[in-house]
């Protein structure tokens, strides 16, 4: 059995990710980047005869991105995370639409910066999958998470703790966090709340230069 839970607009996109403190306490809570996560992850759940809770938040930005959804039945493993692109200087962590963001910064790192990232779709939040996150950053050393929730009480927070607590002696720079704002916004302030490319990528700078 599988759950689903649409965010339509702009508007309600934005309810959904202050929202992701309550989602994170429901089992089989996944935040899919795309189309085609959510009808996958869907049937494993209901293969397992599990509840699936999922969020997606359609928006022009994330309408920019395509994905190819096979035709016949397919199945991706819910709390399974997902490495994008490999790397070796900087993990980066992220789910839902925000996955978008941060495969762009890795770019924009290894065009200006030389650095080289691995990039991971969480897929998600609970359970979430430790090995994966801590196996990357034991070999960068490094580790950033971004999601549009805001900072405080934020899922990061719960993967930050655990990676310093698995990984301590592996990291060579502190854990950073690029999230939204701590603080109700007008709509039309929306651009200075969500946290973009460029706020991820000054966050990335200063964890290689650190």
């Amino acid at each position: 059995m599988a759950a689903v839970v649409a965010a339509a607009g702009r508007l309600l996109r934005l309810r959904a990710a202050r929202a992701q403190a309550r989602w994170r306490r429901l089992p089989g809570a996944a935040l899919p980047r795309g189309f085609l996560q959510p009808t996958s992850a869907g049937g494993d759940a209901a293969q397992r005869r599990q509840v699936a809770h999922f969020t997606f938040q359609p928006d022009p930005e994330t309408l920019e991105y395509v994905e190819q959804v096979p035709v016949e039945p397919y199945n991706i493993p819910l709390s399974q995370a997902e490495v994008i692109q490999e790397g070796s200087d900087v993990t980066l962590v992220a789910w839902g639409t925000q996955v978008h963001v941060i495969r762009e910064v890795a770019s924009m790192a290894q065009e200006k910066l030389g650095v080289s990232c691995e990039v991971i779709d969480l897929r998600t939040i609970l359970p979430w999958d430790v090995d994966t996150v801590c196996k990357s950053v034991i070999k960068t050393g490094r580790l950033l998470i971004s999601h549009e929730a805001p900072l405080t009480g934020g899922f990061a927070s719960e993967i930050s703790s655990t990676v310093q607590e698995e990984c301590f002696l592996n990291l060579e720079a502190p854990i950073s966090r690029v999230c939204g704002y701590d603080t109700p916004f007008p709509h039309i302030f929306e651009p200075f709340y969500i946290p973009d490319k460029w706020k991820c990528y000054d966050a990335l700078r200063k964890m290689i230069n650190y």
